[in-house]
């Protein structure tokens, strides 16, 4: 499965990127393929390990404020791997080809 999450603190400063910097830094450190941008931290595996890192991460960013806001998204797709870089692989090839 694919879950795409943001976490952050509420009510804190107006900057989040230390809190948020330690919640990517648990999802990097747990060895599961994942992609970090703008908006979101993608994260790639089975369902109890992927949620027990997004459960990490969202607890790394709760020492920073006591409220936390969670946004979560999830591809489950039993049986596929690889996901995190095929979905967009295919998109690619098919901008790549004209017709």
């Amino acid at each position: 499965m694919l879950v795409a999450f943001s976490v952050a603190p509420l009510g804190s400063a107006e900057s989040v990127s230390e809190a948020v910097a330690d919640a990517v830094r648990v999802v990097r450190e747990s060895g599961l393929p994942n992609h970090t941008d703008s908006m979101f931290t993608t994260i790639e595996g089975e369902w109890d390990e992927v949620m027990a890192v997004v459960k990490r991460a969202t607890e790394a960013v709760g020492a920073y404020s006591g409220r936390v806001s969670l946004v979560l998204k999830a591809d489950i797709r039993p049986g596929f791997t690889g996901e995190l870089t095929a979905k967009v692989l295919r998109v690619e090839e098919r901008l790549a080809d004209p017709s």
